[in-house]
């Protein structure tokens, strides 16, 4: 049963469509959790993931990050793990490293990075990986020989949106303590790098529906207009 908070706060919303600019100030005014909640955007897509070519899955550098800096793992050897120890990466290793998180179930990060040769190590961590969403791969400019890039990026706020097997995405954006309109353009920034990434063999309505809502709070529908269609 929901608590008294989260009823509170769902009385106060009322059973339409909101403009993003209006459903942003209201649940920054009913924050109820103790800690900076984490603003999430809910896109339901008129798409059957089963079929690999209506996979809708990509990246976005959120204009103004997402408040907390990523953990960072880089798979390289060379010049390579140089290149991404200058770039700021938390951990660099080859074979090592891979043999760490398969034996030890270390997965203290946020995001891994591989270089193309590494790859044929990292491969054998699939089965712990994949599930987590954490697995490097080449559409999501995670398996690249630019580690630098690939860190820099991470580091900046770089959300991978990927539909789920509902045809939902389910997507960060920032914290309940942004600037409204710094919330306000990484939403529509996350909002049109999915519509942008429509399935050209997708029919009929695209995006079904938006939802917004932070880490303790019930959704948001949110009218996404002429900018999500």
């Amino acid at each position: 049963m929901a608590g008294k908070k989260y009823r509170d706060i769902a009385d106060k919303i009322e059973q339409r469509p909101y403009a993003l600019e209006e459903a942003l100030p209201l649940l920054q005014a009913s924050k109820s959790g103790n800690f900076d909640e984490t603003v999430e955007v809910h896109m339901n897509l008129g798409v059957d993931p089963r079929h690999a070519d209506q996979m809708v899955r990509g990246t976005i550098v959120l204009p103004h990050g997402l408040g907390k800096s990523k953990t960072v793992v880089v798979i390289a050897q060379g010049d390579k793990a140089k290149e991404a120890e200058d770039a700021g990466a938390d951990h660099v290793g080859g074979e090592e490293l891979v043999t760490k998180i398969q034996t030890e179930n270390w997965l203290d990060f946020d995001a891994i990075v591989a270089t193309p040769d590494m790859m044929r190590h990292v491969g054998k961590l699939g089965r712990v990986l994949g599930p987590r969403g954490l697995m490097p791969n080449p559409k999501t400019g995670t398996v690249t020989t630019d580690v630098a890039t690939a860190v820099n990026e991470i580091k900046a706020g770089k959300v991978e949106f990927r539909v789920d097997k509902g045809g939902v995405i389910h997507a960060p954006v920032g914290k309940l303590s942004f600037d409204l309109g710094k919330l306000t353009e990484n939403a529509w920034a996350l909002i049109e790098a999915v519509v942008k990434a429509k399935p050209s063999v997708a029919k009929g309505r695209y995006v079904k529906k938006i939802t917004l809502c932070s880490t303790m709070s019930p959704s948001i529908d949110i009218d996404g207009g002429d900018r999500a269609k």
